[in-house]
């Protein structure tokens, strides 16, 4: 393991947190020349996940200094190397989540990479050459282009950039319950209105279901119903509300990364009905029995998507008109950023603008 190899020629700036501190700083580093397999991408946009506040405080223990975040990554290719496909320079291409996997297992070869047991991340990661992986908070990108995507020329690269994280994993558990092209309209609940909360209100609502929005915060209601059209709205503190929404959703995307039980949300679901969490709470949830067993309800997990599914949300995401509510900041606006981030006090998704002016 090493922080660069002999084929790291090429010098980036990007932006780095050195210690748990957080604090992010200018960081000029190398990146590995364009190999036969690679594209090389002028990063425009980058966007600010929750993720990006562990690993730079280093919360889970695996940080490996410097770090460079970053994994809603959007920009123009300007480099193809000779076995690529699909990709030619000038194209629109984004980057989320992945950046190798071993490309041989049951799912690598059924484009599940992202439940593959070598998988390697965009950053914080061990690529191939034993080189650490730097993400997104920088103005250039060299990736495998099977772990690229097209981006659709009718959605603006600062407003998809959140999609390659919180879409796609928001995206995936629907597609897995049938509720892309479902014939019959369902009624479904979303668990918190963040950053995956409010993408996954529209997709719901693209896809023609009815959507519930389900929060601790009595403010979420207008913004829930009047900016994302959503239908209907249970504040989870009030016990009148949680009993009225008892047996009537056929299916829960728990989007919240805080601690919470799953008890009085298992009760909003018809019986067979199925909760998906995608929220990571630090602390383990809290799972009663008699919810579960009673409604013979389920209560499945879902991380990110694999790259046949991320192309696919990217075109469905065209196809409906659909990207996430974000706030542009510049690079030296990021741990501001960051910090207001932890407080949840952004609608929806910071979006850092790399290109500095430059455009799609």
């Amino acid at each position: 393991m090493a922080q660069t190899t002999p084929n790291h020629t090429q010098s980036v700036v990007g932006w780095a947190a050195h210690d748990p501190s957080g604090k992010i700083t200018p960081y000029i580093f190398k990146r590995r020349e364009n190999g036969v397999n690679d594209v090389t991408i002028k990063i425009l946009y980058c966007g600010i996940c929750h993720t990006d506040i562990h690993h730079v405080k280093n919360d889970w223990g695996i940080t490996m200094y410097p770090v460079v975040p970053g994994h809603e990554i959007t920009g123009i290719i300007t480099k193809v190397g000779s076995n690529v496909k699909n990709f030619k320079v000038g194209d629109r291409a984004a980057v989320g989540c992945l950046a190798a996997a071993c490309m041989e297992c049951e799912f690598c070869k059924d484009s599940q990479e992202n439940y593959c047991d070598k998988i390697q991340f965009t950053y914080n990661g061990i690529f191939w050459d034993g080189s650490i992986t730097y993400g997104g908070y920088s103005e250039m990108l060299v990736a495998d282009y099977r772990f690229v995507v097209h981006v659709p020329e009718n959605i603006a690269m600062d407003a998809a950039a959140p999609l390659l994280c919180a879409g796609i994993t928001v995206f995936c558990p629907m597609k897995d319950n049938n509720l892309i092209d479902s014939p019959a309209k369902k009624r479904i609940g979303i668990v918190g209105l963040g950053g995956l909360g409010h993408v996954a209100v529209k997709f719901g609502k693209a896809f023609g279901h009815h959507v519930t929005v389900i929060s601790t915060s009595p403010s979420k209601e207008k913004e829930a119903k009047e900016l994302l059209g959503a239908d209907e709205f249970i504040l989870s503190t009030n016990a009148m509300q949680m009993q009225a929404g008892k047996r009537t959703l056929d299916f829960i995307l728990d989007t919240v990364s805080a601690k919470h039980s799953l008890g009085p949300i298992l009760e909003l679901l018809k019986v067979n009905g199925t909760l998906s969490v995608v929220g990571a709470p630090e602390a383990p949830f809290e799972l009663p029995s008699f919810p579960l067993i009673f409604g013979k309800r389920s209560v499945k997990g879902s991380m990110t998507g694999g790259m046949r599914e991320t192309q696919e949300m990217m075109n469905v995401c065209g196809k409906y008109n659909i990207t996430c509510n974000i706030e542009v900041i510049k690079p030296d606006q990021i741990n501001e950023a960051l910090d207001r981030l932890a407080r949840n006090d952004v609608r929806y998704r910071f979006v850092i603008d790399i290109a500095g002016g430059a455009r799609e």
